[in-house]
């Protein structure tokens, strides 16, 4: 099942139209977001607050609710921002580079190999804030490696190989972290299993290096759209075309992985998000990459935020792992995908 590609012609008024209507409809969801909790505080009162932190100042608060907004609102909102665009985006890379929908860091074992990387850091390197991002990385990357060497057939990797290395290598690296966390006897590795099925209140002290570790990645992807519009026509007519196709696919692959293993050294393990995202945008707005990639950065961050949001009230004072919540929304997606592949 290849992506279909779009004919539509892009214009900057295009483009800039797209870009500023989700920014918008981000910064919305963005207030609503810091404004639902089990405490209720006064916009007015949440509005000084996030003044107060970005330009300075002091405000009428109580401690409480200073806390309240600013060391557990906020940084929570910012990382599902961060993380929600990053699933999201390299979802986008991965459907676009392989040619089908069904591609995204979770299905194909970047996801649960950055986390493989990512415990590895808990354990070894702990007291280092860059260990686990940077760890994260390696692990996808080297998980993505694996993907493409079993995928390899006789002269090139086909599309439904890699779909199905990705699968065998998901399940792999999933029974080694769930058989390191049985084996484990501390807490400090036990502790790990909330955070793997998908946790955005975790460290804030990680926020600032998974942004510039994110921003980086994306920014990279995105000057590489053009080429990854001209290689889903076909890798022998993206050559035709004068694009250095080897080099893109390792450009994009290592910046995928970079943003992946930033996301899950955050967050933990989030399913679907790159599967569900980079499709709906597809469906809706065609298959320029020019711009797919912005806009599942955008959509992907507003998913992500509408996701911790329900998870954070729906039973509240108690929280719903967000794991859970973009499980219900991308499986029956996943099943209606492959039953039009089938």
């Amino acid at each position: 099942m290849a992506i279909a590609i779009s004919k539509g012609r892009l214009t900057p008024a295009r483009l800039a139209t797209v870009i500023v209507a989700l920014f918008v409809l981000l910064l919305l969801f963005s207030a609503v977001a810091i404004a639902v909790g089990s405490e209720r505080i006064p916009v007015e009162t949440i509005l000084r607050i996030v003044w107060s932190d970005v330009f300075g100042g002091s405000v009428e608060a109580t401690t409480e609710q200073r806390v309240i907004i600013s060391d557990i609102r906020l940084p929570r909102v910012l990382m599902a921002i961060l993380v929600g665009g990053a699933l999201s985006v390299a979802g986008a890379s991965y459907q676009a580079l392989l040619r089908n929908p069904l591609a995204d860091p979770y299905i194909l074992g970047v996801s649960t190999g950055a986390a493989l990387g990512a415990i590895a850091a808990t354990v070894f390197a702990e007291s280092l804030p860059v260990g686990r991002p940077v760890a994260a990385f390696i692990g996808a990357v080297l998980a993505i490696m694996t993907v493409y060497f079993l995928g390899q057939g006789r002269q090139r990797a086909s599309t439904e190989r890699l779909i199905l290395a990705g699968v065998i290598t998901n399940t792999f690296l999933s029974s080694v972290v769930i058989f390191l966390l049985t084996a484990a006897s501390g807490s400090r590795l036990r502790s790990v299993f909330s955070w793997l099925i998908g946790d955005l209140n975790g460290e804030m002290r990680l926020l600032p290096i998974v942004a510039v570790f994110i921003m980086t990645g994306i920014a990279i992807i995105y000057v590489n759209a053009r080429s990854l519009n001209l290689m889903m026509t076909g890798e022998d007519e993206a050559r035709a075309l004068g694009v250095e196709v080897e080099r893109v696919k390792v450009i994009v692959y290592l910046a995928s992985s970079l943003i992946t293993g930033a996301a899950v050294a955050a967050s933990g393990v989030i399913g679907f998000v790159g599967l569900v995202i980079p499709h709906a945008i597809r469906l809706a707005g065609g298959s320029d990459n020019r711009i797919v990639v912005p806009a599942s950065a955008l959509v992907g961050a507003v998913f992500l935020l509408l996701a911790d949001t329900v998870a954070r009230t729906v039973i509240a004072p108690r929280e719903l792992h967000i794991g859970v919540i973009t499980a219900v929304v991308g499986a029956p997606i996943f099943v209606y995908l492959l039953r039009r592949a089938s």
